[in-house]
């Protein structure tokens, strides 16, 4: 084999340089799961009439009922709009998670 010695050589170094990146990678992961908790996403229903504001940990902050969505005899219609305006809040919470979660999936791949 020559000078070179054994194929492995290398990699105490090379394994000292993923353990760090991964290191790195996993406190910025942490920095970002903190700040999407601290964001928040509002999402509407019936043009308005009914918002909903949730956190990056999926809690709900803030409900507006707009007064004309408010009916006596047709409170179904009302719960759906409750319904649709949590759920895309909701949504839109979890599409920003995997938004910033899948920046870090991209960096393991060249890691395993």
């Amino acid at each position: 084999m020559g000078k070179r010695g054994g194929g492995f050589s290398g990699m105490p170094g090379n394994m000292n340089n993923l353990m760090k990146q991964a290191q790195r990678m996993q406190r910025q992961m942490e920095e970002s799961a903190k700040e999407l908790e601290t964001k928040e996403f509002t999402a509407a229903a019936g043009g308005g009439a009914v918002k909903v504001t949730v956190t990056g940990k999926m809690e709900v902050t803030k409900v507006e009922i707009s007064p004309e969505a408010v009916d006596p005899e047709d409170v179904e219609t009302l719960e759906d709009l409750v319904m649709v305006a949590v759920n895309e809040a909701i949504k839109q919470a979890n599409e920003a998670s995997q938004s910033a979660m899948g920046k870090f999936a991209g960096g393991l791949g060249g890691m395993f």
